[in-house]
């Protein structure tokens, strides 16, 4: 019920703040404003996207739980949706998103309200053999019934 609220509020809210501003300042002003914090949201949301992609990729290369870079990216990405969204209301939540101790105070909110079950990284399924196994090449193969021609070129491993 409360994001039914929400989505009727917020433009309600976005349309009053474009009077007021409006009324303050003019058209051509507030509609560059709302461009501008769009062009200055979007070059900031890439930067920090990069740097959470990179946090990931050291959290996955290192086994270590990726639960934090994982959020801090789908924050960043939020605030991208809403810098781009037209209006003032949305993009103050959007710049805050992408401040660092924010981002970092909502995912200890989130990670309190949420129990996970459980978390495995590295495993396997049963039955899946391991890189331990010495000398067995695992592969995949399609019979090509006789008389069929192949479609590309051979790459060298096949028979002629």
């Amino acid at each position: 019920m409360w994001l039914v609220l929400a989505f009727l509020a917020i433009p309600v809210i976005e349309i009053a703040i474009f009077i007021q501003v409006g009324g303050l300042i003019g058209l051509w002003p507030t509609l560059g404003l709302v461009l501008l914090f769009a062009v200055i949201g979007t070059i900031v949301v890439r930067s920090q996207g990069a740097q959470a992609m990179v946090q990931l990729r050291r959290a996955l290369s290192d086994l270590t739980d990726p639960s934090e870079p994982l959020a801090h990216g789908a924050m960043i990405l939020f605030a991208g949706a809403l810098l781009v969204t037209p209006g003032f209301f949305t993009d103050l939540f959007g710049f805050a998103l992408l401040i660092p101790p924010v981002r970092l105070a909502v995912f200890r909110w989130l990670r309190s309200r949420v129990r996970i079950q459980g978390f495995a990284m590295g495993q396997r399924a049963a039955g899946h053999r391991t890189a331990t196994d010495e000398g067995i090449i695992d592969g995949d193969f399609e019979e090509v019934p006789p008389g069929k021609l192949p479609t590309h070129q051979p790459s060298g491993w096949t028979r002629h």
